[in-house]
């Protein structure tokens, strides 16, 4: 985890249309607000640069000392139609005036409008169902446990293993961890289901090997067969890079899950609701998953999940046996509702897929001007990610990544803390409304901090 030095340091002052910094940074005032945390969370809630967010408007995040900052955060990947937009507001504020706060899952309009627009969205509405949660583990957890259920009930107990992929990250409850690939995340269980199986990422760099045989292979090892396996579920791209399957690969998963009547499970949390230039990422691989889990960019805002998928795998539960407590609240589902009418009004992922033809090139002239420490490129749409590495190699360099990451900070740009397995990758991912000449302003700040930091190594 990232650790943030909160020693308020001098930093030159920053003013441009769309940036300020005019005090010390961290914000001295701000300390005792740190401070208070620290007496009451977890350390683990203090793995972020040290901003007391006061106001976010759009592409930009301010704190209430007049410092300002161009976000490429989206919170983590959430605010895809932009902070605080009046249509979600507005549509917040006409339930709340309505006294709508809870609801269960008995039913008001505003889910049955919400349900038939993912419907809408899904790869063949007349055959898909949407089940709507709070958040992105619950969703992902659902895949799990409804690709088992339906293996189960259509093929017998030997169909039961769940297939995953080293370095992902489905979540941080047990189901989803259990599918994570991160060794270090599922030390303490100590004893694990052992038909939860990951194989090798193609992702053509930590992973040089990005051939589906390998796929094959890997699970021979380990002793099972594709007809014993219940469910395979992916993200589109792993968060960490993000890393993006090969469209060969992707298609030939597909084949293998469709001849061993295998669930097949797409991870949307941080791909969903035009993010890579699609409405979902998977579109880029010509696929049609059984099972999609979606998140974050579902509402720009408050917290909703959703699976979308074939109805028959959907209907296997009885009525009322599965259901969240929140399931369709009103406010997280008016929210999303005046999303989704944004994100489609104003063709934000077309938007994205044309700003990522300015981001992508920029990153990959910064990247190429230091290759033996910016090891790893990789992006679609409006997400992207440059991985640090030590001098000449592939070995992680989790250090000069959050030096880059406090300096682009420190100048008014703010990413989240740097990601993946070793802490090594900046991730860039700002709301799909980022104005052009914010972006090739942040571009720039981008740019400077790696010479900051790199020019001085």
């Amino acid at each position: 985890m990232a650790i943030y030095d909160l020693t308020p340091l001098d930093v030159p002052k920053v003013e441009t249309k769309y940036r300020s910094i005019k005090t010390a940074i961290p914000v001295p005032e701000s300390l005792p607000i740190f401070a208070a945390l620290q007496e009451s969370e977890p350390r683990s809630m203090m793995g972020q640069p040290p901003i007391v967010w006061d106001k976010a408007e759009d592409f930009t995040v301010s704190d209430r000392w007049g410092n300002r900052w161009i976000d490429w955060s989206s919170g983590v990947l959430i605010t895809n139609a932009g902070h605080g937009r009046k249509e979600i507001r507005d549509a917040l504020r006409e339930v709340i005036d309505r006294g709508l706060l809870a609801s269960y899952v008995f039913v008001h309009e505003k889910r049955a409008r919400l349900a038939e627009m993912l419907r809408a969205l899904s790869p063949d509405p007349q055959q898909y169902r949407v089940f709507l949660m709070s958040t992105g583990s619950e969703a992902t957890e659902n895949c799990i446990k409804l690709s088992k259920t339906y293996a189960l009930a259509k093929h017998g107990a030997h169909k039961k293993y769940f297939v995953t992929f080293n370095y992902a990250f489905h979540g941080r409850t047990m189901g989803a961890q259990l599918a994570g690939g991160s060794e270090k995340a599922k030390a303490w269980m100590v004893d694990r289901d052992r038909t939860f199986l990951q194989v090798p990422f193609p992702d053509g760099y930590k992973n040089e090997n990005i051939s589906f045989d390998l796929f094959l292979t890997t699970l021979g090892e380990k002793g099972v067969k594709p007809q014993e396996i219940a469910g395979v579920m992916t993200e589109t791209y792993q968060g960490g890079g993000p890393d993006f399957l090969p469209v060969e690969y992707a298609q030939r998963l597909q084949m293998l899950c469709r001849e061993h009547d295998i669930v097949m499970c797409y991870d949307e949390v941080q791909a969903g609701f035009g993010r890579t230039g699609k409405m979902f990422g998977f579109e880029h691989y010509g696929v049609r998953p059984d099972l999609i889990a979606c998140g974050k960019g579902i509402s720009s805002s408050l917290p909703i999940s959703a699976v979308i998928g074939r109805e028959d795998i959907m209907d296997l539960y009885a009525p009322g046996s599965m259901t969240s407590t929140h399931s369709g609240s009103p406010l997280p589902v008016a929210a999303a509702v005046a999303n989704l009418e944004l994100i489609q009004k104003e063709n934000l992922a077309e938007r994205a897929a044309r700003m990522g033809e300015i981001l992508i090139p920029e990153l990959r002239r910064i990247q190429q001007r230091y290759p033996e420490r910016l090891g790893c490129l990789q992006g679609k749409g409006l997400v992207a990610g440059i991985q640090v590495v030590k001098p000449g190699s592939k070995t992680p360099d989790p250090d000069t990544a959050l030096r880059i990451n406090i300096a682009c900070f420190q100048k008014g740009v703010l990413m989240f803390a740097p990601v993946a397995a070793g802490g090594e990758c900046l991730k860039i991912a700002p709301p799909l409304t980022i104005a052009e000449d914010a972006l090739r302003e942040s571009l720039q700040v981008f740019e400077a901090a790696v010479d900051e930091v790199l020019g001085a190594a």
